[in-house]
């Protein structure tokens, strides 16, 4: 029997009410291991715990701090092919993908630490005579982590680095799909020069610890990443405390391919913005929205390539696309297939579970063609290695389908013309903007986010991500008249 992987609870590791077991979605015959599930009680000791740190960590000298998150990010990047390779066995993604989460991930750590030293206010003089105003950034408190299990690593430390950076604690609650990438994660964290109970991993489902973690009044922020509906759950929990809320929700990305497009690029850029991560990516390429003068060329190439892509166990060689991550969401991910018919689209190619060496949740990439904008599997997020193609007659109609869409992630064109890029740069209604590039894929040193049903609050990453881990003060200085 393997050992019970316990969370870390008021600075200690503890078992839990129970525990649940996870295994390779590329083998299910491989035991990743046993996760103890948090009490609610215990939820309530972190939580206590955290406030008292909290208080001890901001009062740490900024290079303290800093030294603390660098030693994170280093490590992470030191390691990032071993806890790449355990992160791809739960997780499914190709090796190569999870080795470059995890560096990622770093990179977020070893930023954040830098910019511990960057914490400057500001000050200005009054509107009253021999009064002077300093304005600075304080800690919000205590941010509970809501991360989902697509980027089990990266988006939990884009979440986690900056708290720390501006002086909060940070309880997790990881999602139960991805535990051994959280447990890993929180060890690397745990063995830093940090007060006891700062930083705090409650491993646990959405309905039990998930729900009492946005509803405990001794939570100051939330961040969150996930579904629509769990979000406004959140928010809806949230607001009676008045607690102040990040969240990072669903998409419906459209890549616009014109009909001055590089074709092979545009095809590149479909494939992999679509089918990367099993399209298991807020930011997938889920909507093709393409010129009619190269709409036969372009699906042609795409059928091709989704055709050609190898898809097999995460660690194998040369593996492009790796397994869906659950038995439930490779059952979502073929109902929606089945929609798809249902409305008329034709499927292409793809579409199907696959029969492996491995016992694990396969699927095959798919295509679908002669789709309407108004279809449902164009209107809902299907987090599945699925895209539409969208024929449009021009570039104006092709702008007009992007932001017909309840979501505003991120967007991208496939052109040579700097008016239409440009235009279409300053147009289109989403948070993020790609040009010649994959809708996925994003930078950890700017901001990152979305409108519409996407996101709400403040954005992710790079300086901005102290709009949400800090409040402001304001304070006024009367210095008198000198004798």
């Amino acid at each position: 029997m393997a050992e019970i992987q316990r969370n870390l609870i008021a600075g200690e590791w503890a078992a839990g009410s129970d525990a649940i077991e996870n295994r390779n979605p590329s083998d299910l015959s491989d035991l990743v291991g046993l996760f103890a599930q948090a009490g609610t009680g215990q939820l309530d000791d972190t939580l206590a715990q955290a406030r008292v740190a909290q208080r001890e960590w901001a009062a740490y000298g900024l290079e303290r701090k800093q030294a603390v998150l660098n030693a994170i990010g280093t490590e992470l990047m030191a390691r990032a092919e071993e806890l790449g390779t355990l992160l791809s066995r739960e997780e499914g993604k190709p090796f190569a993908e999870g080795k470059g989460e995890v560096f990622r991930a770093g990179q977020f750590f070893t930023y954040y630490a830098a910019e511990c030293l960057r914490q400057i206010g500001e000050n200005a003089d009054s509107v009253r005579p021999d009064i002077e105003i300093d304005v600075r950034r304080e800690p919000v408190g205590v941010v509970a982590v809501i991360s989902p299990w697509n980027f089990p690593t990266a988006t939990a430390s884009w979440k986690i680095a900056p708290a720390l950076c501006y002086g909060n604690a940070v309880v997790w609650k990881p999602a139960n799909v991805t535990p051994a990438s959280a447990v890993a994660l929180a060890e690397i964290i745990n063995r830093q020069d940090i007060p006891k109970g700062l930083f705090s991993l409650v491993m646990g489902s959405g309905r039990a610890i998930g729900q009492a973690l946005v509803e405990s009044p001794q939570v100051d922020a939330i961040t969150f990443t996930g579904s629509v509906p769990v979000g406004k759950g959140i928010a809806a929990a949230a607001i009676q405390n008045l607690t102040k809320v990040q969240m990072e929700m669903g998409s419906k990305n459209a890549l616009a391919v014109m009909d001055d497009a590089d074709l092979d690029l545009a095809v590149s850029l479909a494939l992999g913005g679509a089918f990367g991560g099993s399209g298991q990516k807020c930011t997938a390429s889920s909507r093709l929205v393409v010129h009619a003068a190269i709409h036969d060329a372009f699906v042609e190439k795409l059928v091709a390539g989704a055709r050609s892509m190898k898809v097999g166990h995460a660690l194998d060689e040369g593996v492009q696309m790796g397994p869906i991550v659950s038995d439930g969401q490779l059952q979502e991910n073929l109902a929606y297939v089945a929609l798809g018919k249902s409305e008329g689209a034709e499927l292409a190619c793809g579409g199907a579970r696959l029969d492996m060496p491995h016992d694990g949740f396969y699927m095959s990439p798919g295509v679908f063609l002669n789709t309407t904008n108004d279809m449902r599997i164009n209107r809902e997020e299907m987090f599945a290695p699925l895209t539409s193609v969208i024929r449009v007659d021009s570039y104006e109609e092709a702008l007009s389908v992007v932001n017909d869409t309840n979501f505003g992630l991120t967007s991208g064109i496939a052109t040579r013309s700097l008016a239409r890029a440009t235009h279409f740069r300053r147009n289109a209604r989403t948070g993020v903007v790609t040009v010649n590039l994959p809708t996925a894929g994003t930078d950890y040193h700017v901001p990152f986010g979305g409108r519409g049903d996407s996101s709400y609050g403040p954005r992710e990453q790079g300086k901005a991500a102290a709009e949400f881990y800090t409040t402001v003060k304001t304070a006024y200085i009367s210095a008198g008249i000198p004798e």
